[in-house]
């Protein structure tokens, strides 16, 4: 196997779960991205960076797009965290928002996160809130899996995370 480090961008605690189970799985270096510097980088083969999904971004991917020409010789992986279940239309949608020019070949996972409004900060709660209130008016036979997720999050203590879903990332970096 490569040499790897992990890079986590975690705000409640599910991404950084995923993280350590890689870490345990891999043995591959772990640094939350806010303390990883590009030239440490340099030592490894692969990189792989975990981040909550919030508004349809990333946490933690502006590294990358950020320091991308540096990084181009390295094979890096990005996983995303979520409180949705897996959609193929989300998932691609954030491929096209987020994965372009030189980003394009970059592998996106997700995994599942977990939900508990008691954890949150005021602003993240006070956004959900107002955006259950605008779905709630909507149709529930026509809501998208991420607004039957919230819905059925509101107000409750939900811990989604699973190693399952790293499978399919350890799998793909195992053949590399």
């Amino acid at each position: 196997m490569s040499r790897g480090i992990i890079l986590y961008q975690s705000k409640y605690g599910a991404t950084k779960k995923y993280a350590d189970w890689l870490v345990e799985e891999t043995g591959y270096d772990c640094i939350e991205t806010k303390d990883a510097k590009v030239a440490n980088l340099q030592n490894y083969d692969v990189i792989i960076l975990g981040g909550g999904v919030y508004a349809s971004g990333i946490a933690g991917l502006q590294f990358i797009k950020k320091n991308i020409g540096r990084l181009g010789n390295k094979k890096i992986v990005v996983f995303a965290i979520g409180a949705s279940p897996y959609d193929e239309k989300a998932i691609m949608q954030i491929r096209k928002m987020h994965f372009k020019d030189e980003l394009r070949n970059i592998p996106l996972f997700y995994c599942r996160g977990a939900w508990d409004e008691e954890k949150m900060k005021f602003t993240d709660r006070t956004l959900c809130k107002m955006l259950q209130k605008v779905v709630a008016k909507q149709n529930p036979d026509e809501y998208e899996p991420w607004q039957k997720a919230l819905m059925c999050a509101a107000g409750q203590k939900c811990d989604w995370t699973d190693k399952a879903y790293l499978e399919a990332l350890l799998k793909y970096i195992e053949e590399l």
